[in-house]
């Protein structure tokens, strides 16, 4: 994909032209009209024919004086003389003229409403519509060429209201339009979306027999058709005698709009039945209409037997094809095709140039961005707004932040979007102090900032660790942007405090948030929810699915998917199943979170039931679900089977295995205790073994006892992770037992680290609503006491062996050297806390657990009867009756 070039455009240095380097076919500088008068001194005597010969010579300056000649004899001219003037300042757009023969309307023999109708006329086209309305107003004597004529000004112009509004005048003064006029109220009734009065008018069109014109007809049907009103277009569709290519687009947009495509289809094939081919027009609604549903396929089979019914796609068409695909996620084959439409000879305009440019920037694909840059710049419409602003999110998302000034500062009518992309890129990048001085020009610019503005920086700040900052743009948006906070201002501060790890303060605002009436949307849920994912946040996931409910968001798929996923995290494999089963749609991302939950929780024979269910439905696994899977075969030490899954992925379903999948083999392969074979793998293995793989190796070879992989693993681990206290710690225990501890450097380098940077044991427990937090050895607690003889009283029961066969190899130091581990002084907190055995037990620790404290939560949970969840770096550990999920290889 990245060698996709736009051949026909070599790459362009960012260089941003000059206002007259960017003149092109399209911009040249229009002439413009001079009017020159010389004074004629003879001053003979000037008829009407000699006026209107200098107004077809466009010499309006010397008509004008013609005209006052004509008044110092006393004498007057014709009302066609003054409206072949006026035709005149129309043709050449001249108000100023115009105005100067409105002052000698007065020289006209008689009073003609026809002269009155042209100088409404002529105000209207030459752009003064107060004039146009001013005169309209205070005529006298209107008539159907007066309305018309006022009508048609306000048409022009696109001012809908006004001309319904003036229909109801012109009904009033018992005037009635014609088959010319019908058609305009008409459109601006569609328009507008004012049906009850396309009804009216419709019913007058019945009473004045006008439905004979298909003009009129046509117009009607738009009125139903734009304003959604299916059932009424397609009955007065099928009463019409007579059906042009016009009624059939019509009803065509109508079906199109209410995304009623296949219907549309069928009607689109009834015009051949018909003998009305479809023009471009028709092929384009269809094609436009499939790209906005997201159904790209059948718009680009549309587009290619178009080409086979000899009609040749044009820009609008190539134009949605390009936009549909990169917007429904297809943005190299919507940049495929952009090249295409070049070879084609089809010139892009604005919108194609947009929405190539916005694909190349979602792909940060920086060398093509340049290309096309170098196309609208050929083309001279770098000045369009839209086409600025996508290029400053393009360059901007490429992290060329200079790039993008230079285009940002060569738009001279920013709007808001052209500010926000700007900002926003700063934001994003890191640099929010340029970001806040862009932010404070803009304060003093014609363009003032929005709320999408002050997000953008609360945003910026926070991701980028200021707090403070955040928040205090949080506080200011109302009081000095005179600006309501939206949902949105609410997300950006919740979604930093969960990317900082301060999901407490997050939640905090997600409350005040709700106090203050602003209700949650699916953002600030799937915002919150991935942060509440973990054992001591059970309450907290369990309070945002009952907002969930309050709000009526449980039928959102991806909110069902991370409530799924949050449930597993916090323990609640059993919610996790409920919601799952009571989806009414699932995706893949449904699947795998309950499969990828029931692996966490060591369930495998429920994920591999889950994953049968799956392929007899027909659902196409993808690499997340090959992930789960191998790991539950691992869980299961059913090494052929996996194995088996593991060649599919590519042999079955042609996905390239990633580097997760190798590790999730190593896994597999350590738990059946093959470990030779797990070397072969790893020596076999396409693509670079990674810090993942020996890491497994490892794990695989502690758990079996194996000196020489462990050293193996350990080295090759040091040499990916030279600065990870965890690695250096297990590799001098490594050494120590394999009696290599000599006087070596590198040895003496691992010693040093093992004793002046220990891994030291935390761990977080809630009880009754509150979070404790235990480290390892800690003593200043007030209950210290109290939970080391706790401790110490449950050790003796259990009667273990910390050596585990002289092959000791963990994270944390040994109790006799580093004290009591935490997870021991959380796991009696909970019971000494509780006037009764609780029923679970949930603990988060931030390394590996010892052998020695997994021993003891087996026991404690067989002895008082309760289940202990406790997640640490390595695995998810659910013990209950003396047993643990991770089958005591973690």
């Amino acid at each position: 994909m990245e060698n996709l070039m736009i051949t026909c455009i070599s790459k362009p240095p960012v260089i941003i032209p000059t206002k007259h380097d960017n003149l092109s076919e399209f911009s040249q500088p229009q002439t413009k009209l001079s009017f020159t008068y010389t004074k004629n001194t003879k001053n003979p005597k000037i008829t009407d024919n000699h006026v209107k010969y200098l107004a077809r010579s466009g010499r309006l300056a010397e008509a004008v004086a013609a005209l006052d000649s004509i008044a110092l004899s006393g004498s007057q001219v014709r009302p066609n003389t003054f409206i072949s003037l006026l035709q005149a300042c129309i043709d050449f757009g001249s108000l100023d003229l115009g105005r100067k023969l409105h002052a000698r309307i007065h020289l006209v023999k008689e009073s003609d409403p026809f002269v009155e109708t042209k100088l409404v006329s002529m105000y209207a086209k030459c752009g003064s519509f107060a004039d146009a309305r001013k005169v309209f107003d205070e005529m006298s004597q209107k008539n159907l060429y007066t309305w018309s004529a006022m009508i048609g000004a306000y048409s022009r112009v696109s001012r809908w209201k006004e001309v319904v509004e003036l229909f109801f005048l012109m009904m009033e003064d018992g005037v009635l339009p014609d088959e010319f006029l019908f058609p305009r109220i008409l459109q601006a009734c569609a328009n507008c979306g004012d049906v009850r009065t396309g009804r009216l008018l419709h019913s007058l069109v019945i009473r004045l027999g006008m439905v004979c014109y298909t003009r009129v007809s046509n117009s009607v049907l738009a009125v139903y058709a734009k304003c959604g009103k299916l059932r009424s277009a397609r009955r007065f569709f099928d009463y019409m005698n007579e059906r042009d290519r016009v009624t059939w687009n019509s009803m065509l947009l109508a079906y199109c709009q209410k995304g009623e495509n296949d219907e549309a289809y069928k009607l689109f094939n009834g015009m051949w039945g018909e003998g009305i081919e479809p023009c471009i027009v028709s092929w384009n609604i269809l094609i436009n209409s499939y790209n906005q549903l997201g159904r790209c396929d059948v718009a680009l089979g549309l587009m290619k037997e178009m080409e086979s019914s000899r009609v040749s796609p044009d820009v609008f068409t190539w134009t949605s094809m390009i936009s549909g695909l990169a917007q429904n996620g297809r943005r190299w084959q919507a940049l495929f095709l952009f090249k295409e439409m070049l070879l084609a000879g089809i010139k892009p305009n604005g919108v194609t140039i947009t929405s190539a440019v916005s694909a190349c920037a979602s792909l940060k694909v920086l060398k093509l961005g340049l290309e096309i840059h170098s196309i609208a710049l050929r083309m001279g419409i770098t000045d369009n707004v839209l086409v600025g602003n996508s290029l400053i999110d393009m360059y901007a998302k490429c992290g060329e932040l200079e790039a993008a000034r230079q285009v940002f500062d060569m738009i001279e009518e920013k709007d808001v979007y052209t500010w926000n992309s700007m900002i926003a890129g700063y934001c994003q990048a890191g640099y929010c102090g340029k970001a806040y001085e862009l932010f404070i020009k803009m304060q003093e610019s014609d363009v003032k900032p929005n709320v999408i503005t002050w997000n953008t920086m609360i945003s910026g700040y926070i991701q980028n660790g200021d707090e403070d900052r955040a928040m205090d743009i949080f506080q200011r948006i109302e009081q000095d942007g005179k600006i309501r906070r939206n949902t949105a201002s609410w997300n950006a501060l919740i979604a930093g405090y969960v990317q900082l790890g301060a999901i407490d303060k997050a939640f905090g605002v997600f409350r005040q948030m709700q106090s203050c009436s602003i209700s949650p949307n699916s953002v600030t849920i799937l915002s919150i929810l991935p942060g509440c994912a973990n054992l001591i946040a059970t309450k907290k996931v369990k309070e945002i699915h009952g907002c969930i409910l309050r709000r009526d968001l449980e039928f959102v798929i991806s909110i069902s998917n991370s409530l799924i996923d949050s449930y597993a995290k916090s323990g609640n494999i059993l919610y996790s199943r409920n919601i799952f089963d009571g989806m009414s749609t699932r995706d893949i991302i449904s699947w795998n979170s309950i499969i990828g939950g029931y692996v966490l929780h060591g369930c495998f024979d429920a994920a591999l039931d889950l994953f049968d269910q799956m392929r007899k439905l027909g659902i196409k696994p993808n690499r997340g679900t090959f992930l789960s899977i191998i790991l539950a075969r691992g869980i299961a030490k059913m090494l052929d089977e996996g194995k088996q899954i593991f060649s599919s992925i590519s042999d079955n379903y042609e996905i390239i295995p990633a580097i997760e999948h190798y590790s999730a083999m190593i896994d597999l392969y350590g738990r059946s205790g093959r470990l030779g074979e797990a070397m072969e793998f790893i020596e076999d293995m396409p693509i670079e073994p990674d810090s993942s793989v020996w890491s497994s190796l490892l794990t695989a070879s502690r758990i079996h006892k194996d000196i020489a992989l462990a050293v193996l693993a350990g080295e090759r681990l040091l040499d990916l992770e030279p600065g990870n206290i965890v690695v250096n710690q297990l590799m001098y225990q490594i050494y120590s037992l394999c009696g290599k501890l000599d006087d070596s450097s590198k040895v003496r380098k691992l010693e040093k680290e093992s004793t002046l940077r220990r891994s030291l044991g935390h761990s977080w427990i809630e009880v009754r609503n509150t979070v404790h937090a235990f480290v390892t050895g800690d003593q200043s607690k007030p209950s210290s006491n109290l939970l080391h003889s706790w401790v110490q009283n449950i050790t003796r029961e259990v009667n273990i062996d910390d050596h585990h066969g002289g092959f000791f190899i963990e994270e944390e130091e040994k109790e006799e050297i580093g004290g009591i581990h935490s997870e021991k002084l959380a796991i009696a907190f909970a019971l000494i806390s509780s006037p009764s055995s609780p029923q679970s037990i949930r603990i988060v620790k931030n390394i590996r657990m010892c052998r020695n404290c997994h021993l003891t939560a087996k026991y404690v949970s067989l002895r008082f009867g309760c289940e202990i969840y406790l997640s640490d770096t390595k695995f998810f550990h659910h013990f209950k009756n003396g047993r643990c999920s991770c089958g005591d290889y973690w």
